[in-house]
């Protein structure tokens, strides 16, 4: 679809409105001439798509052409005014209608209502209504803020329009005489909104009405705008909220029923409809619409804050040069030339940083207006703000939005535009690429302390994941991509290459340290090798946590973290030309533990360890009991120190309180003694359990060669599921492998599962043949 078909959307919501309102005049024109007359059922509520009820049948006398000859005296002392989308003109398809029967008293004011109410509940359209006079629809407004938002975009649709328009201006000044009590309630209803629907921008599958960033946004900024505490929406934001309309109504007609959140499974039919290439280029318009929507927002409170607390001192404190803070806010010295300054913008954007203020509105403008481009490459200066900026940590974040929304950013770094409100189309990730980076920008300035060159860490932070914007394997475009940048900013050919290999191999760390044996010495030396340096494995250490925090929980928390500490120990010792480390030995708890001979089991809260004689299908089989027991596998690490095999669990329950530690001691003891069928009880609990029918990627299982020398790694991804871990590890046991060490990991809904296996005399797989039937039996278990 062409973009003028999408902006038939407007008409078309415009259209259906008029059609509305033609339909319920001609109702309320038949219910004020009741009973001698009522309106025809061929007219307007035909053209609004709505079917006529059977109430709307039942007249004594019909006039020709659908109208109603009556006095319009009739109409006197009646108005029926219309708020909500209606009230708006936005009636999109699902739409119900927000109707208010406004009178002065008449006695027969509710049977007009019985008469105007039924035949719109006969059409089988959704109907809120309320039946007031002024002085209790103004009083209602007073108390009720849902009902004051409406009124003060109230809408005349028929009968005696002096009554809309005396309650609109007595609503409307009443909201101006409390704007102060008023604009609080707004704010924290605002906030609460927020909290429960999320941020629309960043949101897999966002709430279009509620989300922070959503319509009900702006339809809030234009609720202060009629205070007259600020200005109303500007124009991109009225084109963002019209985006989200148009992304509404066309969610309505993909889905047949009134919506408010885009589902995944609707985003391609959505996209198709409003003429966009796929999904993703929906949801990166709708991330852009409601960055928007929420930078507008925030501007919108500070200015209800900055007018409401009254007049602010009038003095001008230095901050940097050619940048001074007044009234809050980050503004321009006198003397400031931006027109021949080009690293003005960075200066005030880092100044801003540093004192934690928001920069004015106006000096955003003035700056992305008058400020030349930067020489390429940077100078010093530049380069120094821009690492300023960022090593201002969480304070960064808003002055970085604002050059965003300004477009300083990608003048500053062309490269930007490809990752700007780019979406991540995972649960792992919370936010868009660009967000991500500068979010990775500020958590990394926390740890500035702990690495010899903080410029390079935030620089890398900002850029590790700016390869996202092309094509293949993000990591390696993002070298290139990332030299690019680094030479544009000035940096040293050396500093450039340090730059360059952490963006490369900024995953290394966490995904060695989770899906690869840390007792395998070819781990450590091919880690060793592709860092190179102490400076660079400082540098991609603290870049490994500041990126997990940064992407969400689900890629981040201590069990990884302590991972990714004893590999680069390791990695350390290697570099420094220490020896190997030796064979890990038990701690005296787990000692302990051994010491009972068949087997010891503890529970602590949501760590489950397991200590046994080695022997094959040990992981599985205490895998499927935690199954059994509904306990979810969050982490699994199984190793050897002997004879002795000790795996160690992270675990959460499915649903609900833990299971009894008790009982889950006692069958694990069972399992590993062979007097438990464990098979068994998983497929009786699999044959109660309601399978989803939500559509997944199919797995993936494959042979890793290269990663070592003792045992053949098999990474497995896959939609996690419970007893996920007792299937793929049966699948090894009927191949005849056993498992010498695991790691296990689960981001969100997905499981990435590694597994060093070798065959019964101890050797990796080595027979093509025997690796092919090793990936089939594995797949046709987790199928």
């Amino acid at each position: 679809m062409a973009r003028g078909d999408a902006r038939s959307f407007a008409t078309a919501r415009k259209e259906r409105a008029a059609d509305v309102d033609r339909w319920l005049a001609d109702l309320l024109r038949a219910a004020c001439a009741w009973p001698y007359a009522e309106a025809g059922r061929d007219g307007a509520g035909a053209a609004a798509g709505i079917r006529p009820g059977r109430a709307e049948q039942r007249g004594v006398a019909r006039v020709r052409d659908g109208r109603v000859a009556a006095d319009r005296s009739a109409f006197d002392g009646v108005a029926l005014v219309a708020v909500g989308s209606l009230g708006r003109g936005e009636l999109a398809p699902g739409s119900d209608l927000d109707l208010v029967l406004l009178h002065d008293g008449r006695d027969d004011v509710g049977r007009l209502a019985d008469r105007l109410w039924y035949p719109i509940w006969d059409s089988g359209v959704g109907l809120d209504h309320s039946v007031r006079t002024l002085d209790e629809a103004a009083e209602v407004a007073r108390e009720d803020l849902k009902a004051a938002l409406g009124l003060i975009q109230a809408r005349h649709v028929a009968g005696d329009a002096e009554l809309t328009r005396a309650l609109r201006e007595a609503v409307l000044a009443d909201w101006r005489a409390r704007s102060r009590r008023r604009l609080a309630e707004l704010r924290e209803a605002a906030d609460r909104r927020a909290g429960a629907s999320g941020e629309l921008a960043f949101l897999l599958e966002p709430d279009l009405r509620d989300s922070r960033g959503g319509l009900r946004d702006v339809q809030a900024m234009q609720a202060v705008a009629a205070a007259w505490v600020a200005p109303a929406p500007g124009p991109r934001v009225r084109e963002a909220y019209e985006l989200l309309l148009d992304a509404r109504h066309a969610l309505h007609l993909v889905t047949g029923r009134g919506a408010d959140r885009l589902v995944l499974q609707e985003q391609e039919a959505v996209a198709g409809s409003l003429g966009l290439l796929d999904a993703e280029a929906l949801m990166r318009r709708l991330a852009e619409a409601g960055r928007t929507i929420s930078h507008a927002f925030d501007a919108t409170w500070r200015t209800v804050d900055r007018l409401l607390a009254g007049p602010a001192p009038r003095g001008r404190r230095p901050l940097a040069d050619g940048v001074v803070e007044y009234g809050g806010e980050v503004v321009l010295a006198r003397g400031a030339e931006p027109r021949t300054d080009p690293v003005l913008v960075l200066r005030a954007a880092a100044a801003a940083a540093g004192a934690g203020l928001p920069m004015a509105p106006a000096t955003v403008s003035t700056l992305a207006a008058q400020c030349p481009p930067l020489p390429v490459p940077w100078p010093k200066e530049a380069r120094d703000a821009l690492v300023s900026l960022l090593g201002a940590g969480r304070a960064a974040v808003p002055v970085w939005e604002e050059l965003d929304q300004s477009g300083v950013l990608v003048r500053l770094i062309p490269d930007w535009e490809r990752v700007r409100h780019r979406p991540q189309r995972n649960p792992v990730h919370r936010y868009t690429v660009d967000r991500h980076l500068i979010e990775t920008a500020a958590a990394a300035a926390a740890y500035t302390r702990e690495v010899s060159r903080p410029d390079l860490l935030l620089i890398s932070a900002l850029l590790h994941d700016v390869g996202k914007g092309w094509p293949g394997d993000h990591s390696v475009t993002g070298e290139v991509v990332a030299r690019d940048i680094g030479f544009r900013m000035g940096l040293p050919r050396a500093d450039v290459d340090v730059l360059t290999r952490v963006v490369r191999h900024h995953l290394l760390l966490p995904e060695t340290a989770t899906r690869r044996d840390l007792d395998d010495p070819l781990t450590v030396s091919r880690v060793a090798e592709a860092v190179g340096s102490r400076e660079v494995l400082e540098l991609l250490a603290v870049l490994a946590v500041a990126d997990g925090e940064a992407t969400g929980p689900a890629a981040w928390n201590s069990w990884k973290a302590s991972l990714v500490a004893d590999l680069v120990r390791r990695v350390r010792s290697v570099l420094s030309g220490a020896p190997p480390a030796p064979a890990p030995v038990l701690s005296p708890e787990q000692a302990a533990l051994a010491r009972h001979g068949g087997g010891a089991v503890r529970v602590h809260g949501g760590a489950v360890t397991v200590v046994a004689p080695d022997r094959p299908g040990l992981l599985w089989h205490a895998a499927g009991v935690l199954a059994a027991h509904r306990l979810v596998v969050r982490s699994a690490a199984s190793a050897s120190a002997g004879s002795t095999a000790v795996i160690e669990f992270a675990v959460v329950p499915e649903y609900g309180s833990p299971p009894d530690p008790a009982a889950l001691e006692a069958d694990l003891r069972l399992v590993l003694a062979g007097r438990l069928d464990i098979e068994r009880r998983l497929a009786r609990r699999a044959g109660a359990m309601r399978r989803s029918r939500v559509p997944v990627a199919p797995p993936r299982v494959t042979l890793v060669d290269d990663a070592s020398s003792t045992a053949t790694v098999v990474e497995v991804r896959a939609h996690d599921r419970p007893g996920l871990l007792w299937r793929i590890g049966r699948a090894f046991g009927e191949c005849g492998l056993d498992v010498r060490a695991a790691r296990v990991e689960t981001l969100g809904a997905e499981a990435v599962d590694v597994f060093y296996v070798v065959d019964r005399a101890g050797r990796p797989l080595v027979d093509v043949e025997q690796r092919g039937d090793v990936r089939r039996h594995v797949l046709a278990a987790l199928r």
